[in-house]
């Protein structure tokens, strides 16, 4: 039995055409070659708003195809395959987009949703400051009502793709210093060419191509109709945003874990010691075994996440689960790759050193591994 098997025909399907774009229209040369030179992935985007996948979630009255989390899931596994960095511009891009679709006015849906769809519009997420990681909700950048403009000063931390052109920050900012620590905090919808904001790019370890910023704001100017929801909401956009971004996550983590083993089963086939494949050797067999085992379970656990997304159930405790398997079921098989194909894996042009590079960062971004086992043990109180 395949995982397929638990698929219906049309998520089969979706699936294939999904790994078939990635693998004929995008390819793992140009992943490794924009990680490489640390370049932002336009025309792989561009490719993606052609074909579809930006708005596969967007409701069919704003140009898109009213796809749900499990489709959504099953693309992020495939664009995520030979790097996290490409799925993220994508996957950012789409579960940020749905928070316009929840929050957003008619005239901010008209704006942003119909170029976003054909990729002149891109989204990213702006939630972490120096002092506010995984404590998101002790944001200090401030937003002041001054006329018909809110007036942002402050200083946000680790914003994926803010750099690249045309790119809409959904920034989370207090605009009630006075009221309570979760409630004083709203959305705002940020242009990342707005008066007043500067941004600089950080030399990170993944994430090279998507790029990770800070984010300066001095007297940044955004008109009041960019905010998103009402004032005082922005913890709850935040949360409810949470559930697609970390299935996205655990969907491309689990997209790269079984690249990076099917990458280490071919090495293990084709090299040879001591006069026979390393595969013969049954220390490396069985590595490989548990390697996939991994993999197979970070599976489930998304589909499982996902599939209570779809059925509108309550699915904190299972993305969370989801997202922390998967992350570090990433970061062990890329180590153990790299093992397994010894120098050779520390090369770039076998991708299993980038594989491993976003295995570091899996367990930390988008929430880390200690946080996600904070929520999963909140969930089990008695």
């Amino acid at each position: 039995m395949s995982f397929n098997d638990f698929l219906t025909e049309e998520q089969q399907a979706w699936s294939q055409t999904c790994h078939r774009f990635i693998d004929q229209e995008i390819t793992r040369e140009y992943i490794r070659e924009c990680d490489m030179n640390r370049e932002y992935y336009y025309e792989g985007y561009e490719k993606l708003a052609k074909g579809g996948f930006l708005s596969i979630m967007i409701p069919e009255e704003y140009g898109g195809s009213g796809a749900g989390a499990m489709d959504y899931a099953l693309m992020c596994e495939a664009f995520g395959k030979y790097s996290f960095d490409f799925l993220g511009p994508a996957g950012a891009s789409t579960f940020t987009a749905q928070n316009l679709v929840k929050h957003g006015t008619d005239a901010q849906k008209e704006k942003y949703l119909l170029p976003y769809n054909t990729g002149e519009v891109r989204f990213c997420i702006s939630i972490s400051e120096p002092q506010a990681g995984s404590d998101a909700f002790s944001t200090r950048t401030r937003a002041v009502r001054d006329g018909d403009h809110y007036v942002i000063n402050g200083l946000k931390q680790w914003c994926s793709g803010s750099s690249a052109k045309n790119a809409v920050i959904c920034m989370l900012v207090r605009t009630d210093p006075d009221a309570e620590k979760h409630k004083g905090l709203s959305c705002i919808l940020v242009p990342n060419d707005s008066p007043g904001l500067e941004l600089r790019k950080l030399k990170t370890l993944a994430r090279r191509g998507t790029g990770t910023n800070q984010i300066f704001l001095d007297d940044c100017r955004v008109p009041v109709e960019n905010l998103l929801g009402e004032e005082g909401q922005g913890r709850d956009i935040i949360t409810g945003h949470l559930e697609l971004e970390r299935i996205s996550c655990a969907a491309g983590y689990t997209g790269c874990a079984q690249q990076a083993v099917t990458d280490a089963l071919a090495y293990a086939h084709q090299r040879e010691q001591f006069g026979r494949p390393i595969f013969e050797f049954q220390v490396l067999r069985h590595m490989l075994a548990d390697m996939q085992t991994e993999v197979d379970a970070a599976r489930l656990l998304t589909y499982r996440s996902a599939a209570k997304v779809d059925a509108g159930l309550p699915a904190a405790r299972e993305v969370s689960m989801a997202k922390l398997f998967a992350s570090e079921t990433l970061q062990k098989v890329s180590r153990q790759g790299v093992q397994i194909m010894g120098g050779h894996g520390m090369l770039p042009e076998a991708d299993m050193e980038r594989y491993f590079r976003e295995g570091m960062q899996s367990t930390v971004g988008g929430g880390s591994s200690q946080i996600q086992r904070t929520i999963i043990s909140q969930s089990m109180r008695m």
